[in-house]
This record gives C-alpha cells, sequence and structure tokens, in this order.
C-alpha cells in the first residue's frame, strides 16, 4: 500500500484560495448536483474550505491539516480521498511547495459548472440520472429552469451604449494612457470576480485513435467529420459506455448525416441506444471501477508469486468484470450487479475489497451470490474500515470460523429438512496462505517429498471440516 504520509501529514499547513468569488447560487448548484455524485465526505470538504476564506476575498489564513482533521472529525487518509475526488471532478485544484522538511499546500477552489453546462455535459448530467432516477433527475432541471421570454409576444426597444452616452473631447483625453497603465496589475495580484467552470476533460489514455481512423477508412465516414468537438466527445462516450474503437466505428456510422457530417447531439444519442440495447436498458452507475490509486500496492506490475499477481489482478478489475471472469466470459445476472452495487455503495468498499468479498462468498456459497451473506461480511468489513486487497484477504482468513458460523447459523435457521454436508472451496489465496503458516513452523530436516504429503493431508482435512 502507498504510504499516506509520503503524500500528506497532519503538520503540513496550507491555505485556500478561491479561483473567483463563489456565490451562494453556487453553493445550491453543489448541493443539488454534485452531492449526489461525490458523496458527503466530499462536499464537506469543500464546504468548509470555502467558509475559511473570509467573504469578498480570495485567500484564507494559513493552517496545518490537524485543524481540518478536528474540524471535520475524519482521518487524514479520508481527507485525502475526499480531496482527490474533487479533484477529479474538477472543483478543486492543489498546488504544493516543499522547503526543507515543511510542505505547504494550496487548495484553489474552482466553481461550479453552470446549471446549463452541467445538464448538457453529456457526463455528469447521465451519472446524476443513474443515481437519482428520472423523478428526481427532472425536478432538478425544473428547479434550475425558469420560462424564457417569448420572442413572439415582445419587442425589444433595448438602447444601445452610443445611443445614450456620448464621447467628451477635451484635454482631459490625453489623460487616457495614464489611466490604462494603472489599470494594469503587477505580476503578483489578481482582480477579485467571478470566473467560469470549466468542463470536465477525460484525458485519453485508454481509447486508441488509430484503430478507429484505420476502421473509418473502410467505411464511408470522412475523416474530416472528426471535428475537435467530436473527438472530445468520442473520448468521454468511450469512458463513460465502455466503448472500444470497434464498437465506436459502427456508432459512428448510425449517428453520420446524409451531410457527412456529425452532431454531438446525435452521437450521444446513438452512443446512449447502444448501451441500453447491449445492457437490457441499463445506464451506468458513477462507482469506481478500480481499486484508487492510493490503496494499491507499490508493485506497478503483475509481481512475481501467486499472491502477488492476484493482488494485482484484484487491484486492477473491475467488480462486473471479475463476476465475467468467473463465470467465463457470460455476463453477470442483473440481480447479481445490483447486489454488488447496492453493497459498494451502502459500505463503501472500494471496488478491490469488494473484489476479495465477491470471491470470498462465491466460494463459501457453492459460487451463490448470497446477498445477506454478502452484507453481513461487508458490514464487518466496513467497520473495520478495509481499504486494501492484503487487509481484505488477511481479515477473511483470520476471521473464517466466525463468517463460517454465521453461513451455519443461517442455514439452520433456514433448513426444513436434513441437508447432504457439501465440500466448501475455497479461494486459492486463502488455502496458500493457510498452508504458509502451517508449512512455516515445520520441522528442520523434512525431505520435500515428506512437506508435500504432509501439506496435501491438512489441505484435506481442512477442506473436511
Amino acid at each position: 500500500m502507498k504510504q499516506i504520509w509520503n503524500e500528506i501529514q497532519p503538520a503540513d499547513r496550507y491555505q485556500v484560495a478561491l479561483n473567483g468569488l463563489l456565490q451562494d447560487y453556487d453553493q445550491k448548484v453543489i448541493s443539488l448536483l454534485y452531492q449526489p455524485l461525490i458523496g458527503p465526505q466530499c462536499y464537506s470538504l469543500y464546504m468548509t474550505l470555502w467558509n475559511e476564506v473570509e467573504i469578498n476575498r480570495l485567500w484564507s489564513e494559513d493552517w496545518n491539516h490537524y485543524h481540518l482533521m478536528n474540524f471535520l472529525s475524519m482521518n487524514l487518509s479520508d481527507i485525502y480521498e475526499a480531496r482527490l475526488k474533487l479533484e477529479g471532478i474538477g472543483l478543486l485544484k492543489t498546488f504544493i511547495k516543499t522547503s526543507g522538511d515543511i510542505r505547504t499546500f494550496i487548495y484553489e477552489l474552482q466553481p461550479p459548472l453552470s446549471p446549463e453546462q452541467f445538464f448538457n455535459d453529456g457526463l455528469l448530467n447521465v451519472f446524476l440520472y443513474r443515481q437519482l432516477g428520472r423523478t428526481h433527475f427532472l425536478r432538478l432541471k425544473n428547479f434550475f429552469s425558469d420560462r424564457a421570454v417569448e420572442p413572439g409576444e415582445y419587442r425589444e426597444i433595448t438602447r444601445s451604449f452610443q445611443d445614450v452616452y456620448a464621447a467628451k473631447i477635451g484635454p482631459e483625453v490625453l489623460n487616457d494612457t495614464e489611466a490604462q497603465e494603472l489599470s494594469r496589475l503587477e505580476k503578483n495580484r489578481r482582480y477579485i470576480g467571478k470566473n467560469s467552470a470549466s468542463a470536465i476533460k477525460i484525458e485519453n489514455t485508454h481509447f486508441n485513435f488509430d484503430i478507429l481512423y484505420a476502421g473509418l477508412r473502410d467505411a464511408v465516414i470522412p475523416l474530416r467529420a472528426i471535428t475537435p468537438e467530436v473527438k472530445e466527445a468520442i473520448v468521454k462516450l468511450s469512458f463513460l459506455y465502455d466503448i472500444n474503437e470497434l464498437e465506436m466505428k459502427q456508432i459512428l456510422l448510425s449517428a453520420l448525416t446524409p451531410e457527412q457530417e456529425i452532431r454531438v447531439d446525435e452521437l450521444r444519442k446513438t452512443a446512449r441506444d447502444w448501451y441500453q440495447i447491449e445492457h437490457s436498458e441499463e445506464l451506468p452507475r458513477l462507482i469506481d471501477r478500480l481499486q484508487p490509486e492510493i490503496y494499491k500496492s507499490d508493485a506497478r506490475d503483475e509481481g512475481k508469486t501467486q499472491e502477488e499477481k492476484l493482488i494485482h489482478y484484484l487491484e486492477n478489475t473491475s467488480p462486473r468484470q471479475m463476476l465475467i471472469d468467473f463465470s467465463g466470459g457470460s455476463e453477470p445476472s442483473k440481480a447479481d450487479l445490483t447486489a454488488i452495487e447496492d453493497v459498494m455503495f451502502a459500505q463503501q468498499l472500494p471496488p478491490g475489497v469488494m473484489n476479495v468479498l465477491i470471491q470470498y462468498v462465491l466460494f463459501k456459497t457453492d459460487m451463490k451470490l448470497s446477498k445477506s451473506y454478502l452484507e453481513k461480511v461487508a458490514s464487518h468489513w466496513a467497520r473495520k474500515k478495509l481499504k486494501t486487497v492484503k487487509e481484505a484477504m488477511e481479515l477473511a482468513i483470520k476471521e473464517d470460523r466466525q463468517y463460517k458460523q454465521w453461513m451455519n447459523d443461517k442455514e439452520n435457521r433456514a433448513a426444513t429438512r436434513r441437508k447432504p454436508i457439501r465440500t466448501e472451496k475455497l479461494p486459492d489465496w486463502f488455502e496458500q496462505e493457510t498452508i504458509n503458516k502451517t508449512a512455516a513452523v515445520a520441522e528442520d530436516g523434512e525431505t520435500l517429498e515428506e512437506k508435500r504429503k504432509r501439506l496435501e493431508k491438512i489441505r484435506e482435512q481442512y477442506k473436511k471440516g
């Protein structure tokens, strides 16, 4: 696991800066549109940092992170994770300066998107719709919109500047150069005012346009139709709906107009329709697809041992993809996906930890994903505040007897007749860890063949009882 102390420490100093004045209306946007996506901890961090800046100013006083931890009643790891989420959604920029052993951060709060930008973003609005559902989504859209003036009912009679004001010619006009010069700010100062928010940018690290262009050469789509605006939409849609290059080619063909152009709105609609057909009318939910970087192991590759390879797999695979791998490539059932999503959101388990839980429960319940058992173990892991794959694996091994008792109690209560005893399977990492612990206390002088036989006997005895 990456040490949080390498990234941030309680004694580190910080100041809050505002990228332009934030207003009451911005608070409504963040509360009603952003909070369902980022969660209450991120919202609390943003609002706390905002309130540290005095009204009509752009900078706060200097504080340390002890103050922030005490004020929010959050540990440093949770504050750091909330900070990363705010950065990812475009509400925060972070800067750091190191002088010897002293680190100072600047947390520059960014204004939220306007409601019009948000509802036309193509990414955030889809996540919000999936999170809240149709009724509440429409309610919010109506809350942030109002009736427009009907052009046909009224005639504009607004006067222009030159209709009302006249320039006065005289000797004082010669002072205009001095006025312009005095209006310029020094390099280290800025005017206080309201700034516009930047749209969410998806870094293109997953979509290969060379493959797409190669496919388009055989199609009827001219490359000139892939404008910068369309290209940005392709990157965003490929991330949102997990569309590969060959699938995107077919979507572009469907969105092409008779004029050999691609309109972004039509492209979004076509991609959405494609996804709903492929995934039984479901829209994607805003979840962490993979284990967050802060909770991954230090190893950058798969590692050498079987355990390191497994940890790498669990950290770099989504829970949905792991279910697909377990079923040999077939799509998991809607009930299984719903169960996993409900548990992940209710217990706030990272995806890597959820992967360990899924694997453990599947083996414990004869490959049946029991939601009640999943929830019971997940709530225990949430109370233990598990964040890494390694921690989850170690706790599963340590508490296996207790979890087995929970399962037996459940089966005994539900049983109405005697059932045959099943042979319980276990994940490879569980069996290997048990064998490793037993082998570690073996006597010296034991031959490899004797050790192998003894460990095989232990494994068989474990499976039977």
